[in-house]
């Protein structure tokens, strides 16, 4: 039945009579006026359409959020016999950031992801060669566990990434003989893209492995502690296997003005080895007593020398401050064989967090800070001292 107002009237003048009329009018507006007759639900279907209803608020609009700061390290575990402790628990572990004691919120045990870097260009160099090297890296994998995952990174005149992430030993070996020599050292470029890509890779037991001299050819001293610092602020090991102090021995002698040692190489032996037979026999044929009167090569030697000296003492820093192992053999065999005590040191690695007292950024608190692991567990000795460097600049 359609509803009308005029027929709603006639009702109100039989039940009030007409001298009421007015009355029963100012009803009827009050009824409209309740009723929202205005709407088009009332007029079309005498029904009442209800108001939608607010949206109440979620939580997450009226709570403050909370953001909790971890802090992630790698801690090597060890029993008293050197073997690998396969059970250590959070409450066998104390830990001191600037002297207050903390307790670890985890301990875990994961394969290591491990990131090869190999520095094979300089043209300078004389025993940093691209095969011992390559020997190097190779054994370093064949030590590895099974399950660790690695990558492969060298650096000549560009730095690049030559072997994806892979548990596949083989695949990585292949990876390893693609590296290529260069006439450059680009140090600076490689340490970047390194951590831009350890990083990349979640969870911890994040290493990097460094075959280098420690030298930059482009001189870039202040890029490279800036490239050197960021580390710090990363849960990154760093391991390094040097080739700085078997370089500044061989170039000793030549700093002198009067040498019983050959002079420098014009060239790696790389390149020479692709000469014309002629011209392959003078390069690579030995010299006898040589009286250098070149003075610029002189001073560009003993720049080198001071160069490899300096960061030698540099990456060793860098190695004792991220937890990592630092390596300065005095032969190139040597440096194969201590491949396997990296290797070791990167499979003892427990991943240990623990939750700050004092916040990361805020600006109140120490930039700097030193945390130093310790057993309170007969028989555990672990290892792991670390210097956490914070950016406040993002």
């Amino acid at each position: 039945m359609r509803f009308s107002v005029r027929h709603f009237l006639f009702e109100l003048r039989e039940i009030f009579g007409p001298r009421t009329l007015s009355g029963a009018i100012v009803v009827l507006i009050a009824m409209l006026a309740m009723f929202g007759f205005t709407s088009p639900g009332l007029t079309q279907s005498g029904r009442v359409s209800s108001p939608r209803p607010t949206p109440s608020p979620t939580p997450s609009d009226d709570e403050e959020r909370v953001q909790t700061e971890e802090i992630k390290l790698n801690v090597v575990a060890f029993d008293e016999k050197g073997g690998f402790v396969s059970d250590v628990k959070g409450t066998d572990l104390v830990i001191t950031e600037n002297d207050i004691l903390h307790q670890p919120t985890s301990v875990r045990r994961v394969p290591a992801n491990v990131l090869i870097v190999m520095d094979t260009g300089g043209e300078m160099r004389q025993i940093k060669g691209l095969d011992h090297t390559r020997r190097t890296a190779k054994a370093l994998v064949a030590s590895l566990r099974p399950e660790d995952s690695v990558a492969v990174m060298y650096y000549a005149d560009t730095a690049e990434i030559v072997g994806e992430w892979t548990t596949d030993k083989s695949e990585t070996e292949r990876a390893i003989n693609r590296t290529k020599f260069g006439r450059r050292s680009v140090l600076v470029d490689a340490l970047n893209t390194a951590t831009d890509f350890l990083l990349k890779v979640p969870g911890g037991n994040k290493h990097l492995v460094l075959i280098t001299d420690g030298t930059d050819s482009l001189g870039r001293r202040d890029e490279k502690r800036n490239a050197m610092h960021r580390l710090l602020s990363t849960e990154i090991s760093v391991h390094v296997l040097s080739y700085a102090r078997m370089e500044a021995e061989d170039i000793a002698p030549r700093t002198k003005g009067i040498s019983n040692s050959p002079p420098p190489k014009a060239m790696p032996d790389e390149i020479a080895a692709q000469l014309p037979n002629g011209a392959r026999d003078v390069a690579t044929a030995p010299k006898a007593k040589t009286v250098n009167l070149d003075r610029t090569l002189l001073r560009k030697l003993k720049s080198r020398k001071t160069d490899l000296e300096v960061s030698e003492k540099e990456f060793d820093s860098l190695a004792e401050n991220t937890n990592g192992t630092s390596i300065v053999p005095e032969t190139v065999d040597e440096m194969v064989d201590r491949t396997a005590f990296i290797a070791k040191m990167i499979d003892a690695s427990y991943v240990v967090t623990y939750v700050p007292k004092f916040p990361l950024h805020d600006k109140n608190t120490p930039a700097e800070r030193n945390i130093d692991v310790t057993s309170k567990r007969e028989g555990l000795l672990v290892q792991a001292r670390r210097k956490i460097v914070i950016d406040r600049t993002k």
